[in-house]
């Protein structure tokens, strides 16, 4: 290729990697929006998240068009192609976070006829989602696989967290009946939390992909470190 088309290629690299980012930005914002306006009983902030749930879909289907014309024109190979299909994933992960999100918004104006009233348990929940959603972006934008080790290995938190949530509203609805429609409210919203740090979880997958070409998907923390040869840095 010329040097032209060499610098355009990689210009096209550059913006469709921008492209995915500012899609995980919105994400972001979008999760932690349905959930300051499930804390804050602010049913026009969950409105609003519902109705900019159109921008992240433009950007999904921006990113799918821009990765169509770069696979059909200029056939990449090795790391490049695996860059490409890493973003293909991720912007996958990202909508269904953002429909998380979405759903989120959604059940918090249902809760408006039967408000919350046991909400640490979510908060805790909606940090840790933030959280792991935060790394996984930064560990794609800088190629990071000790990060993404790092949201690898503390998923299982999240589980527990889940599990927990569960027995906590299932023992509220058995003391009170009157709780019943709550706790599946309060349900509804840990589920698509824990789906949130599960997308983030596949997304550090692929990072890893993009940067090793090693598949971690379906091994545990210390088989995918073992398969890397790298350690977890000590929090």
């Amino acid at each position: 290729m010329s040097e032209h088309t060499i610098k355009r290629y990689e210009d096209e690299l550059n913006l469709l990697k921008q492209k995915v980012i500012a899609m995980g930005g919105l994400v972001e914002k979008a999760v932690r929006r349905s959930m300051k306006s499930l804390l804050e009983l602010d049913a026009k902030r969950a409105r609003k998240v519902i109705e900019r749930d159109s921008a992240i879909n433009t950007l999904e289907l921006q990113i799918d068009e821009m990765t169509r014309k770069i696979l059909a024109l200029r056939q990449p190979a090795a790391g490049d192609l695996r860059f490409i299909m890493t973003t293909i994933k991720i912007v996958t992960d990202l909508e269904r976070t953002g429909d998380m999100a979405e759903s989120i918004a959604e059940t918090m104006l249902q809760s408006e006829d039967h408000p919350l009233t046991h909400l640490a348990s979510l908060q805790a929940m909606a940090e840790k989602a933030i959280s792991q959603l935060k790394d996984a972006l930064d560990c794609f934008a800088r190629g990071d696989l000790h990060l993404a080790l790092s949201i690898i290995q503390k998923d299982g938190a999240m589980d527990l967290m889940f599990k927990s949530l569960q027995r906590e509203t299932l023992t509220y609805m058995m003391e009170d009946h009157r709780q019943i429609s709550t706790g599946l409210l309060a349900y509804s919203i840990g589920k698509n939390l824990e789906r949130i740090g599960d997308h983030a979880v596949n997304i550090a997958e692929m990072v890893i992909y993009m940067v090793s070409s090693h598949d971690v998907r379906h091994l545990n923390h210390e088989a995918a470190s073992k398969l890397l040869n790298l350690q977890t840095p000590t929090e």
